[in-house]
């Protein structure tokens, strides 16, 4: 049976935790900064898990670390 294949963009993207769950940075913070709140950089820090629908898509995409 061939090995398959990880997506290079999703292992670049993603990780995942000891339970299953998929961290991943917080989005909107590349630039634009001067229009956010500060209460919206502030909240916007670090990582964040994605939902399990989303999650459930990003784990095909990787398939050896589940």
């Amino acid at each position: 049976m061939p090995k398959q294949k990880t997506k290079s963009g999703a292992k670049k993207r993603f990780k995942m935790t000891a339970t299953g769950k998929v961290k991943v940075l917080q989005a909107g913070k590349r630039h634009g900064m001067i229009k956010r709140t500060p209460k919206f950089i502030r909240q916007a820090r670090g990582t964040t898990v994605l939902a399990p629908q989303d999650a459930a898509i990003v784990k095909i995409y990787m398939p050896y670390n589940r």
